[in-house]
């Protein structure tokens, strides 16, 4: 292993804590308890709204399905989660959301949309079908009213972060992991049910193809049609143009739409409708998908690589620190030699050297598009002075 000792041989000590070279200081919080207290308050309100939200299903799901088949569906339908929620994972990997706002997202995908669209499709549903014909009410209701509705409702909780944790939200990779994840968490319930009632209905050989068709053959579905949206969001937050930031998400939710009702569409009519559309749409949909995940991150190492540079060229960052931190395989190869070096400690802090440069290099995106909020000044101050200390501790050096 070369990395560890050739940054060691360009010696650490000819980067100042800063341009004047005294040491860096402590940057403290906002010394009121409001930010506290709010936090606190928005806690409480979504763990509260979860929680009814959460009783609502299960006493749907127990009157309707039974609790033994409810268990079961709950089972398989978790199933594809371990192929969806990883994928994101992986995507998330340069610069991670904080763990709280990825449950989050599940929660409100699981929960919240799922019972908003659950009510309103079925009110659509009902008034459609008190209109006209029941059929016809069921063609429109799955086509044109639930497309809308369900990327509204798991679209809602991408446009909360954006606007609510701007902070927290660096750009078109955090669109896409934040609406996969709440897509994967309405897939789940959505999934529940349709592996019940195909239990309850056609018995087990029903319950096999709704599990083949639903969780191994199509598990990102939902994540796909919503991902759309995130990258239309993620748009819209590095973007200075107002055209840009209002018409960027919508496009993308035209989009989700769009996709959703040609799927659910093809589902309706089944047969060699369905096996026509999955060849010809959804395979290339999905490998495009597959190839957009793999860009979107390559691309996310690039911006971290391009805005670190100005902190290169001032001294905080060697250039081929720089190197290291935008391409993930150096990065893996950094934790190695750290390890290797200094053990545990080193690692962590090796971990945190990392995460902190990520999150200065997205500040600093922000900062350029005019993003950034008011305090970001004040947390380019923090991670620099995370930066220096973290290296000194993987290297060794003296305080």
């Amino acid at each position: 292993m070369t990395w560890g000792p050739t940054h060691h041989q360009q010696g650490y000590a000819a980067w100042p804590p800063d341009a004047s070279g005294h040491q860096p200081a402590p940057v403290h919080g906002n010394p009121t308890s409001r930010p506290l207290l709010r936090g606190w308050v928005i806690t409480g309100v979504a763990l509260v709204g979860f929680g009814l939200a959460g009783l609502a299903l299960a006493a749907y799901y127990g009157m309707t399905l039974g609790v033994l088949t409810t268990f079961f569906a709950i089972v398989l339908a978790a199933i594809p989660l371990a192929i969806v929620i990883p994928t994101f994972v992986w995507l998330d990997r340069f610069e991670a959301e904080p763990t709280k706002y990825l449950v989050a997202a599940f929660l409100w995908g699981s929960l919240i949309a799922a019972l908003l669209a659950g009510l309103l499709n079925t009110s659509a549903h009902v008034v459609f079908s008190a209109a006209g014909n029941p059929e016809q009410a069921q063609l429109t209701t799955a086509v044109f009213v639930a497309p809308m509705v369900e990327e509204a409702a798991k679209g809602l909780f991408v446009l909360l972060i954006w606007r609510l944790r701007r902070r927290e939200f660096d750009g078109i990779t955090d669109g896409m992991v934040y609406a996969g994840i709440a897509a994967a968490g309405f897939a789940f319930t959505e999934n529940i049910q349709y592996l019940g009632l195909a239990y309850v209905e056609g018995g087990q050989q029903a319950l096999t193809g709704v599990f083949i068709a639903r969780c191994l053959v199509t598990p990102f579905a939902h994540p796909i049609f919503t991902v759309m949206f995130g990258i239309g969001v993620g748009v819209a937050a590095t973007s200075r143009s107002t055209a840009a930031r209002i018409g960027a998400p919508l496009l993308g939710y035209a989009i989700a739409v769009m996709l959703h009702g040609i799927w659910n569409l093809a589902a309706i009519s089944g047969g060699q409708g369905l096996i026509a559309v999955f060849l010809l749409v959804e395979i290339p949909i999905f490998l495009s998908f597959l190839g957009l995940v793999v860009w979107a991150r390559a691309r996310e190492g690039r911006l971290i690589g391009r805005f670190l540079m100005p902190y290169a060229d001032t001294g905080w960052l060697s250039p081929a620190e720089v190197r290291m931190l935008s391409r993930m395989s150096l990065r893996r190869s950094a934790r190695m030699w750290a390890q290797q070096t200094g053990g545990r400690r080193a690692l962590r802090s090796m971990q945190s050297f990392q995460d902190a440069a990520s999150e200065l290099a997205l500040l600093r995106q922000r900062m350029y598009h005019s993003t950034a909020d008011a305090r970001a000044l004040e947390t380019e101050r923090r991670l620099l002075d995370t930066i220096v200390t973290r290296r000194r501790e993987f290297t060794g050096m003296p305080y």
